[in-house]
């Protein structure tokens, strides 16, 4: 097996120990071949391209998270070469979606006798994403902990975690107008998320979805997200029974146009944040990646 490999050097797993030249070994020891790297030190995207780019290879194969493992779709949407997934990031939820092993061994042993499945990507004014795309909370405390990423330590969590607390209280609530497929509603939120597929509800498993490959989207939105209705909700998760909980408000979509009187809003795709021109665009794209899936195992 021949892949084009890259891996992303600051992934938490990475970051704590797992070499760069412990995953090649790994690799070749599996009896894959992976190729080299021209320019190690270029952004994550080029490096990405170039890799899909290469003639000849069984698969694109990327070691990092979630929002790694978006910037490899983005460069195969459409094409038949398969991306591989070696999950070392924080969360690894397309990696829990697939069945796809949390550890490395698992996951090489995955890339050897595993199968193929399309799966369906998501699209915001041209970004990809392939678990989901949040507004509001999440992704101002998601940027707070980027603040303090680099810095590891029992003081720095304490303030993230202060930060976290702080912004349940106060930070404001967004309003946005949203167009889903021809129907007009108004929102005024703490937190939307748009999720390809759908969230599924078991007892134990936070944030799983299924199907991941019907094409269709849904919109959750949750007015309030106070310290008392997170903890409600936390408890919904454990339970396996929080979609019908009155802060919950579900919406099942297959475009979504979400307008503000905001210039640009601050997205969060697949855990990477980033400031996106409004109004936003949602598109889905079924089935238009093929990746690399344990033959047996994972979820439907």
């Amino acid at each position: 097996m021949r892949i084009a490999l890259v891996i992303n050097g600051a992934s938490g797993a990475v970051a704590s120990g797992t070499t760069p030249e412990a995953i090649r070994e790994k690799l070749v020891a599996a009896g894959i071949e992976p190729l080299g790297e021209a320019d190690r030190g270029a952004p994550l995207p080029v490096r990405i391209a170039a890799a899909a780019s290469e003639p000849d290879i069984d698969a694109l194969v990327v070691a990092g998270g979630d929002g790694t493992i978006a910037c490899a779709a983005a460069a195969l949407v459409g094409k038949t070469t398969p991306l591989g997934i070696l999950p070392l990031g924080t969360l690894n939820l397309l990696a829990r979606d697939l069945g796809v092993p949390l550890d490395i061994d698992g996951a090489v042993a995955a890339l050897v006798a595993g199968g193929r499945r399309r799966i369906d990507v998501g699209e915001v004014n041209g970004r990809t994403f392939l678990i989901n795309s949040v507004l509001g909370l999440p992704a101002r405390v998601t940027r707070h902990r980027e603040a303090h990423r680099r810095h590891l330590g029992l003081r720095s969590l304490l303030r993230w975690v202060v930060g976290v607390l702080r912004h349940l209280g106060r930070y404001p609530r967004l309003t946005v107008t949203g167009t889903i497929d021809g129907a007009v509603r108004t929102w005024r939120f703490r937190l939307l998320a748009v999720v390809i597929g759908d969230y599924v509800e078991r007892p134990g498993h936070m944030l799983v979805r299924a199907p991941v490959d019907a094409g269709r989207l849904t919109l959750y939105v949750l007015a309030h997200l106070s310290l008392a209705r997170t903890l409600r909700l936390a408890l919904g998760f454990a339970l396996g029974d929080w979609r019908r909980l009155p802060d919950v408000e579900r919406v099942p979509a297959t475009n979504l146009t979400i307008a503000s009187e905001a210039r640009a809003l601050r997205v969060m795709n697949d855990g990477e944040v980033t400031l996106i021109p409004a109004p936003l665009r949602y598109r889905i794209h079924r089935q238009a990646l093929t990746v690399i899936v344990p033959t047996t195992g994972g979820h439907p």
